[in-house]
């Protein structure tokens, strides 16, 4: 029987072929695998792949034993925030990344398309936050680089797909992590030796919810959660529920928005002061200048939680969303 392959087909294998690394390779011979189609014509073509992408796994396992780096990627945070994508094969983390930023990564319906991060800025009102797409996990192999910039992001994105089993795809990522001794802050409590431990926020994206009949797969994947997870269950297809997703990056940031006016002037309501949630007028003035904590007399404040114009001290606790008037 002919295997009748199509044109998608030897676009791909042109792409193996031209590969300059491994990771390049295998993820030219997976989209190979996923195209071709399935009848006994294509059996050994099958078999000839698999063989294929086994040796290059092999050759990426001996680079890892040799203490080699195919590639050592270090992206600098921009914006307010830096988020790590992390999660299983096909659970749909570039498909977020893409829906959410101006980022372009590689979107396939087979897994290991992604090969390397891929950084995006994601809007959040008036601020940017950024979002790193990532290969996904793999106990055969990982570049080292992963685990590094995964310990310097500031909140951990897990990805599940909800239509497959999200459950077992949150264990097996959250044990994953813990292996190379990343884990949730919140439960850094539980854990009598911290050293050598990164304990990062961690929040969990049930993707792929894509219409009203998958609402009931969520629900039942939040019931059988042990713990209290932080979630959220969106679609990167339909775009549903981004808004409480940005909205629940930006609460885990613990960040808040300072805008200033000049006396007797408008407010500034362009781009804000980003301070840690907890900060003070102190804390304020000094980010907009060093003179100004030195100088600072007092503060007027217009705000929830003061009534406008309010007179405030240099110890005063600002909150999201205040327009200060610094007096100095």
């Amino acid at each position: 029987m002919p295997a009748n392959l199509p044109p998608a087909y030897f676009e791909a294998e042109k792409r193996y072929r031209e590969a300059k690394t491994p990771a390049e390779g295998i993820v030219a011979l997976e989209e190979m695998l996923a195209i071709m189609p399935k009848h006994k014509g294509t059996d050994k073509i099958k078999a000839d792949l698999r063989r294929r992408i086994s040796k290059l796994k092999s050759k990426q396992q001996e680079k890892k034993k040799l203490g080699r780096r195919d590639r050592s990627y270090k992206i600098e945070k921009e914006g307010v925030g830096q988020i790590v994508l992390i999660g299983a094969p096909n659970v749909g983390k570039s498909a977020l990344v893409a829906a959410l930023t101006n980022a372009d990564p590689q979107v396939a319906d087979f897994p290991h398309s992604t090969w390397k991060p891929t950084p995006g800025m994601m809007y959040f009102e008036d601020i940017q936050i950024q979002l790193i797409d990532t290969p996904p996990i793999s106990k055969e192999y990982m570049e080292p680089w992963f685990f590094d910039m995964a310990r310097r992001s500031d909140i951990i994105l897990i990805v599940v797909d909800v239509q497959t089993d999200p459950l077992q795809q949150l264990e097996e990522t959250v044990s994953f992590l813990k292996e190379h001794r990343i884990a949730p802050l919140r439960l850094a409590h539980l854990y009598e030796d911290k050293a050598g431990w990164t304990f990062l926020p961690f929040l969990v994206v049930a993707n792929k919810n894509d219409d009203q009949s998958i609402e009931e797969n969520f629900e039942i994947f939040k019931s059988l959660l042990e713990d209290d997870w932080p979630l959220v269950n969106v679609s990167a297809k339909t775009g549903h529920n981004f808004d409480l997703l940005k909205q629940s990056l930006f609460n885990t940031l613990e960040i808040i928005r300072v805008y200033t006016k000049a006396p007797g002037k408008e407010p500034d309501l362009g781009t804000p002061f980003v301070l840690k949630k907890g900060s003070n007028l102190e804390d304020l003035a000094s980010k907009i200048h060093k003179d100004f904590l030195e100088k600072l007399k007092y503060a007027r404040v217009w705000g929830k939680d003061v009534y406008d114009g309010q007179m405030v001290q240099r110890t005063h606790i600002l909150r999201d969303g205040d327009v200060v008037e610094i007096h100095l």
